[in-house]
């Protein structure tokens, strides 16, 4: 059986030397773990790691600490942790432990959670400069809050307090933003994942079928992968729920001769892929949806070739913008010269969003797209969407019939390479022929 691939304990302490290499001198991190969500009586949200501390630290349970103190001779990187308890365990699964977490996650120290108060301060104590995520927790927000005070409050017994609070992210944001080998292959997974999904719902998809009928094909196909959960509330938009640009409702019954909008992407191992096919629900394109669709492919196809290392990241935007206003002028939705068109933003009528984001531990993931007020240059280990699209409101009454109530999307997952570009999610039909020739197929 093929081994599925995950992130390594020693690439997790790679992440943490590196972002301790960019902490000032003298200084201490500190980055909690999420907590648990209630949702009614006993019973809770599914739990999902902070990206931030899952990047660095690979521990996926709740209440947890990581603290990190470059130069301390007994241990740079610090976990606070819940204590194992067979009691607990026996109800709701196996607890790692301090002693365990350091064992499996490569920490050199580790303490129960109960214990932090009487330790952390401590370590606080003295540091020029303290690196933390105000607003994230509340409640580690006030112990942090409180820590500090106490140490000020005894500077006359010689203790003291850090002189400056700085916002722990722009340093793990910039290093999320560069993926390493491993996440590259991590990533592939969750984008062959989602292809399965993509697929079945091509060979599942017919007329009286309601939407969520697609979205179970989804997520049946990416955990039979072991993408166990989706990126993001998939997104199957039929009818004119395509023009709709965050529909999640997924309720309504498929119609002959609809186009059927499917947003989603499968999460694994904390990676996103997140890819967006448009597809006939009778199985062959109409004219008119064929019209628009090739404008949106072309805008597509032209915005990825701009994806390469010198390019900066709004090119790939301006690109699909450029073949989105012509092929709306050839179409007659838009009328005159295609520079001043763009120029006025006279294409925001039907396309009205950005080519893409950054993707990764998020799905809309983290780090600058500028950069003193200069858009970001694309470099070697960036992952972005490309994604154009055009909605065609069924509401407006100065657009040709024909044309009403079309919305489609195209996108794909485009890792930057040092020569250029790698299509992550490549293995998805979308032109009009390989999606009618896949629809023709019948799920197994």
């Amino acid at each position: 059986m093929k081994v599925s691939p995950t992130i390594s304990p020693k690439e997790f302490g790679r992440r943490r030397s590196n972002l301790m290499a960019m902490l000032d001198a003298n200084s201490i991190a500190i980055l909690p773990s999420a907590r648990l969500v209630a949702r009614n009586s006993d019973i809770d949200y599914p739990f999902r790691q902070d990206s931030d501390f899952r990047y660095l630290t690979g521990f996926i349970e709740p209440d947890a600490v990581l603290v990190l103190v470059p130069g301390r001779v007994h241990g740079e990187t610090i976990l606070f942790c819940r204590e194992r308890d067979p009691l607990a365990e026996r109800w709701q699964g196996r607890i790692t432990g301090p002693e365990r977490a350091m064992q499996y996650y490569g920490f050199d120290d580790a303490f129960p959670i109960t214990d932090i108060d009487d330790i952390l301060p401590g370590l606080i104590e003295g540091k020029s400069k303290l690196y933390y995520g105000m607003g994230t927790y509340k409640e580690i927000d006030a112990q942090v809050i409180g820590w500090v005070e106490s140490i000020a409050a005894n500077q006359q017994l010689g203790s003291r307090p850090p002189g400056e609070f700085v916002h722990l992210g722009q340093q793990v944001h910039e290093l999320r933003l560069f993926k390493s080998a491993q996440e590259m292959n991590v990533m592939r997974h969750a984008a062959s994942a989602t292809a399965d999904g993509h697929l079945r719902v091509m060979a599942a998809l017919k007329p009286g079928l309601r939407e969520y009928h697609l979205e179970a094909e989804l997520n049946y196909a990416f955990a039979r992968t072991g993408a166990r959960t989706t990126a993001y509330p998939s997104i199957v938009g039929s009818g004119k729920n395509a023009t709709i640009m965050h529909y999640t409702q997924n309720t309504h019954v498929i119609r002959s001769g609809d186009l059927v909008l499917i947003d989603a992407g499968a999460e694994y191992e904390g990676y996103a892929a997140d890819v967006t096919r448009t597809l006939p629900a009778s199985g062959h394109f109409s004219l008119a949806q064929k019209e628009v669709y090739n404008v949106v492919l072309a805008a597509q196809l032209a915005a990825i070739a701009e994806v390469r290392p010198g390019n900066h990241w709004n090119q790939p935007h301006e690109a699909a913008v450029r073949e989105i206003t012509s092929g709306l002028v050839r179409l007659g939705l838009l009328q005159g010269k295609v520079e001043e068109l763009i120029r006025d933003e006279a294409f925001k009528r039907f396309y009205m969003h950005r080519t893409g984001h950054w993707l990764g531990l998020d799905v809309h993931d983290v780090g600058e797209y500028q950069i003193e007020g200069e858009w970001r240059v694309f470099e070697p280990g960036m992952v972005t969407t490309i994604e154009p699209g055009i909605y065609i409101a069924d509401d407006l009454q100065d657009v040709p019939a024909r044309y009403r109530g079309i919305g489609i999307r195209i996108e794909d997952d485009v890792l930057v390479t040092k020569s250029g570009h790698e299509v992550l999610t490549a293995m998805i039909p979308k032109t009009i022929d390989e999606i009618e020739q896949c629809m023709a197929k019948k799920v197994a």
